[in-house]
C-alpha cells in the first residue's frame, strides 16, 4: 500500500493539531483532572500512535510486514476518531463550566478557570474539533481505499 498525498497532509495535519491539543490542555491549572486528564491521554496516545503509524509507511516497512493495511488503517483512524470526538466534548464541557465557582463551600468567588485559562480552553475545544474532523476525513479516506 502506497501512502496517497492527501493521506500523508492528513497524518501531518493530524500530528499539528494534536500537539496544539495537548500542549494548550498541559498549560492550563486543569480544574477538572477527571475530564482533562482524559483528553490529555487520548491526545497524547493518538499523538504516538500516529507517529508509529506514519512511520511504518514512510520507511517502508508496510511493505514488509503481511498485514491489511487499508483495514488496519480504517479502524485505527475509525477509532482514534471516536475517541478524539469523545475528548472534544469533554474539553468543551470543561469550558463551559468557566462561570462556576471553584470551591461551593468556599466564601470566595473563584471561578473554576480564569479568565486566560479559559481563553486557552476554547482554543484546545476548537484544536481538539479539527483534530476530531482530520481523523475523521482519514476514516473517510481509508474507507475508500479499503472498499475499493
Amino acid at each position: 500500500m502506497k501512502l496517497s498525498l492527501s493521506s500523508l497532509f492528513v497524518l501531518l495535519s493530524l500530528q499539528l493539531f494534536g500537539t496544539i491539543v495537548w500542549i494548550l490542555v498541559a498549560s492550563t491549572r486543569v480544574p477538572l483532572p477527571l475530564l482533562q486528564g482524559w483528553v490529555m491521554f487520548v491526545a497524547v496516545t493518538a499523538w504516538f500512535l500516529s507517529i508509529v503509524f506514519l512511520c511504518v509507511f514512510l520507511f517502508g516497512y508496510a511493505n514488509r510486514i503481511a498485514v491489511n493495511w487499508n483495514q488496519t488503517d480504517f479502524l485505527f483512524h475509525g477509532a482514534t476518531f471516536v475517541f478524539y470526538f469523545g475528548a472534544f466534548v469533554l474539553q468543551a464541557a470543561t469550558t463551559s463550566l468557566h462561570h462556576f465557582p471553584r470551591g461551593f463551600n468556599s466564601t470566595t468567588q473563584e471561578k473554576i478557570l480564569a479568565d486566560h485559562e479559559y481563553n486557552i480552553s476554547i482554543a484546545a475545544s476548537i484544536f481538539a474539533f479539527a483534530t476530531a474532523v482530520c481523523y475523521g476525513c482519514s476514516t473517510a479516506l481509508a474507507l475508500r481505499r479499503w472498499r475499493l
